[in-house]
C-alpha cells in the first residue's frame, strides 16, 4: 500500500513537473519567483529573530524600505553569478559556491552602505547578518530539495521501465579511492544505471570502518567470500584502474570461485582525458590480466622531435600505425602524413584524427611503400623530417606461402624508403621490427632482420646525416591477425580454441605501450641502434586461452575445448629478444635497452638486395629462402608445403 502511495506521488509530481513550460522566459520567471520567496521569508525572519519576535513599531518602516532596495540588489548579484538561465533541479558544488558568492557579495555591499551618508532608513547590521545566513541557507535548501525531487521522480521512472530499485543489482565496489567514490556517486544519482552500491572493499586498512557517500568500507576484497551471500550481492565492480595485472588475476579467480558477475571501470588514460565517464563500466578483459606496470615516458623529449615537424607514418591504417598517428598528433606536428595502401583503413584513422581536432594537420596519402616511383614523388613534395615505418607483412604462416611478397614489402621497400630518407635529408627514420627477427625460423623474421641490418649499414655509410634506428617488440594485444582476436572468435563460436603447442610462450605488449616505446626510442636514438623494451616474463599461450575462456564466463576444458594443433610453418616455441653478439648499451630510460651490432658492408648488402629483387618472381619459394640464408646464416628456413 505504501509503495502504491509513493508511486502515485511520483506520478503526480512528475506530471506536474512535465507540464511546466521549458522556454527560457518561463524558466527565468520561475527562478525569480523562487528566489524572491526565499529572500522575502529570510528578510522577515531575520527581523523577528533579531528582536525576539517583537519588532519595535519604529523599525517597521525600515523593514519595508530594506526589502524594497535589498531585493533588486540580491537578484542582480544572483544573475551576475550565473544563477539564471539554468535548471533549478540541477544542483552541484559549483552552483553552491556561486550562490554563496552572490549572497555574501550582496550582504557585504549592504554593510558598506552603513559607512556612507544615506537619506533612507538602513537595515540594522544584526539583521543583515542573520538575513545573509537565512537567505544563503534557504537558497541552498530549495535547490537541494528540487534536485532530490528530480532524482526521486527519475527513480520512479526507472521503476516503470523495469530499471528502478526493484530491478537494481546490488553491487560491491572494490576500491574506495577517488575513482570508486566518483563511481558510487554516479550510481546513486543516476538510478537508471540499474546498480545499487551497498559496500566498499579496499586493500588500504586505513579506510576500513569509514563511509564514502554513505557506503561503508568493510575490509579487503577477499571478504567477498563471506559477504556475497550475506549481502545478497549480484555484482562486483573493480574501481582500481591502476591495479596491477597480478592483482586483477587474483580478483578474477575470486569472482570465478564465487560465480559472481563482475565489471571494471575504464582505464586511467580514458578517465584522465575525459574520453569516457567513470560509470561506463566494461567487462574485465585480457589486457587487464596481461598488462604490466605503466612505463613512464619522457614526454618533453618526444615532443621535441615532433612539435612543428613534418612526420610520416607508413602503414598508418594498421594497429601500430594508427596508434602512432594518435600519439604523434598529441605533440603538435606541423604536418602528419598518413601513408597507407588500404583506403578503408586510411579513411577510418583520418576521420578519427579530424574529429580529434587534427583537420589541418593530418594528410591522408593512398600509396604502396613498394611503389618506388610513387614514394619518390611523395618525398619530393612533402619532404618528411621524421619517418615511422610501420608498413609490413607480419602474418608468419601466410608469408611462408608467399616469401616473395614478404621480401618485397618488408625488406626491399624498407631499403628504398631508407634511401629516400637519406636523399631528402630526413632527420630520423624509425623501423618497426619484431622479436621474430632474432634467430629467425620464418621468412617474415628473416626479412625483418635483413631490414635491420640494411638501415644500420646505411647509417654508417651516410655519416649519420639521417639517424636510422629500429624498435623490436613482441606480440601486440588486440592487433589484427594476433592470437587474442582469433581466440575471441573461436570462443564466440563455441570452440574449440586452437593452440599450437602446450609449451608455446610469447611476450605481449599493449598497442599504446608498444607505440610509446617507438616514440621514446626515436627521441633518444643517436643512430644505428636497435631498441628493445624490458618486456617482463613471457606468457604461455595455453594459459592465455584458459584466461580468455574464463573471462567469457565459461569453463576451460568443459564448456570450451582447448585443442593443440602443432606448430605451423615458420613458428617457434619461444621468441628471443636479442642476439648474443649484439652489444648492450644503457639508455636514459630504465625500461628500454639499446643494442648495437656490426652489419655487413653497405655495398655488399646493396648488391645482394639488387640480386634478390631481380629474382623474386623468377624462382621458387625455396630459392628465395636459400638466398636469405646467405646474408642471415642463423635463419633456419622451412621448406615444407602448406600451412
Amino acid at each position: 500500500m505504501a509503495a502504491d502511495i509513493r508511486a502515485a506521488l511520483r506520478n503526480l509530481l512528475g506530471g506536474a513537473l512535465s507540464r511546466i513550460p521549458r522556454t527560457a522566459a518561463t524558466r527565468n520567471a520561475v527562478l525569480v519567483l523562487a528566489y524572491t520567496s526565499v529572500f522575502y521569508l529570510a528578510h522577515r525572519l531575520a527581523y523577528q529573530i533579531r528582536f525576539d519576535f517583537n519588532v519595535p513599531t519604529e523599525l517597521a518602516h525600515r523593514e519595508r524600505w530594506g526589502w524594497a532596495y535589498e531585493l533588486p540588489l540580491r537578484l542582480a548579484l544572483l544573475a551576475m553569478f550565473g544563477q539564471f538561465g539554468g535548471l533549478l533541479s540541477y544542483f552541484s558544488l559549483p552552483d553552491m559556491k556561486r550562490i554563496v558568492g552572490a549572497t555574501t557579495s550582496a550582504s557585504a555591499i549592504l554593510l558598506c552602505l552603513w559607512y556612507l551618508p544615506a537619506t533612507f532608513p538602513m537595515t540594522p547590521r544584526g539583521v543583515l547578518l542573520l538575513d545573509w545566513i537565512l537567505s544563503t541557507g534557504g537558497l541552498l535548501a530549495v535547490r537541494l530539495a528540487l534536485r532530490m525531487l528530480r532524482e526521486y521522480y527519475r527513480e520512479g521512472a526507472g521503476n516503470r521501465n523495469g530499471k528502478g530499485p526493484a530491478g537494481r543489482r546490488r553491487a560491491a565496489v572494490l576500491g574506495a579511492g577517488d575513482v570508486g567514490a566518483a563511481l558510487v556517486r554516479a550510481l546513486q544519482t543516476r538510478r537508471g544505471l540499474g546498480m545499487e552500491p551497498v559496500v566498499f572493499l579496499d586493500d588500504d586498512r586505513r579506510k576500513w570502518g569509514c563511509h564514502v557517500h554513505g557506503v561503508p568500507v568493510v575490509g579487503a576484497p577477499e571478504r567477498l567470500a563471506e559477504l556475497a551471500e550475506k549481502l545478497r550481492l549480484d555484482l562486483a565492480i573493480v574501481a582500481m584502474p591502476s591495479a596491477s595485472a597480478k592483482r586483477m588475476r587474483e580478483l578474477l579467480d575470486l569472482f570465478r570461485k564465487l560465480r559472481l558477475d563482475h565489471r571494471t571501470v575504464p582505464s586511467t588514460e580514458q578517465l584522465a582525458t575525459g574520453e569516457v565517464e567513470v560509470s561506463r563500466l566494461r567487462r574485465i578483459d585480457i589486457e587487464d590480466l596481461l598488462g604490466r606496470e605503466p612505463v613512464r615516458l619522457e614526454v618533453e623529449s618526444i615532443r621535441g622531435i615532433v612539435r612543428g615537424k613534418r612526420i610520416m607514418v607508413t602503414g598508418a591504417g594498421g594497429s601500430i600505425g594508427s596508434e602512432l598517428c594518435r600519439q604523434v598528433a598529441r605533440h603538435a606536428p606541423k604536418k602528419l602524413l598518413l601513408v597507407e595502401r588500404a583506403e578503408g583503413a586510411l579513411f577510418s584513422i583520418h576521420r578519427e584524427l579530424q574529429e580529434r581536432g587534427q583537420r589541418g594537420v593530418a594528410s591522408p596519402i593512398v600509396a604502396d611503400v613498394g611503389d618506388a616511383t610513387r614514394m619518390r614523388q611523395i618525398f619530393s613534395r612533402e619532404r618528411p623530417q621524421v619517418i615511422f615505418h610501420a608498413a609490413a607483412h607480419k602474418h608468419v604462416p601466410m608469408m611462408e606461402m608467399h616469401p616473395g611478397e614478404a621480401v618485397r614489402n618488408n625488406l626491399i621497400a624498407t631499403a628504398r624508403l631508407a634511401e629516400l630518407a637519406t636523399e631528402h635529408e630526413a632527420e630520423r627514420f624509425v623501423l618497426i621490427s619484431t622479436d621474430k627477427a632474432i634467430n629467425p625460423t620464418s621468412v617474415m623474421g628473416a626479412s625483418k632482420r635483413l631490414a635491420e641490418l640494411y638501415i644500420q649499414a646505411l647509417f654508417r655509410e651516410n655519416g649519420g646525416r639521417t639517424r636510422f634506428m629500429a624498435v623490436r617488440f613482441g606480440n601486440v594485444l588486440g592487433s589484427s591477425g594476433s592470437v587474442v582476436p582469433i581466440f575471441r572468435e573461436q570462443i564466440a563460436a563455441g570452440g574449440p580454441v586452437t593452440v599450437t603447442h602446450p609449451e608455446m610462450r610469447r611476450y605481449f605488449m599493449t598497442i599504446p605501450e608498444a607505440v610509446g616505446l617507438v616514440l621514446q626510442s626515436a627521441a633518444q636514438g643517436e643512430g644505428g641502434e636497435i631498441f628493445v623494451l624490458d618486456m617482463g616474463k613471457p606468457v604461455y599461450i595455453s594459459r592465455l586461452a584458459e584466461q580468455m575462456i574464463a573471462l567469457s564466463g565459461l569453463r576451460p576444458g568443459e564448456d570450451i575445448e582447448i585443442k593443440y594443433v602443432g606448430l605451423r610453418p615458420g613458428e617457434k616455441l619461444f621468441e628471443e629478444l636479442f642476439y648474443d653478439k649484439e652489444k648492450h648499451r644503457p639508455t636514459r630510460h630504465p625500461k628500454i635497452m639499446r643494442f648495437m651490432g656490426d652489419p655487413p658492408p653497405y655495398q655488399e648488402l646493396k648488391a645482394f638486395l639488387e640480386e634478390l629483387d631481380s629474382r623474386l618472381w623468377n624462382g621458387d619459394s625455396g630459392e628465395i629462402k636459400r638466398m636469405l640464408v646467405r646474408m642471415v646464416p642463423e635463419y633456419e628456413p622451412y621448406f615444407g608445403n602448406g600451412m
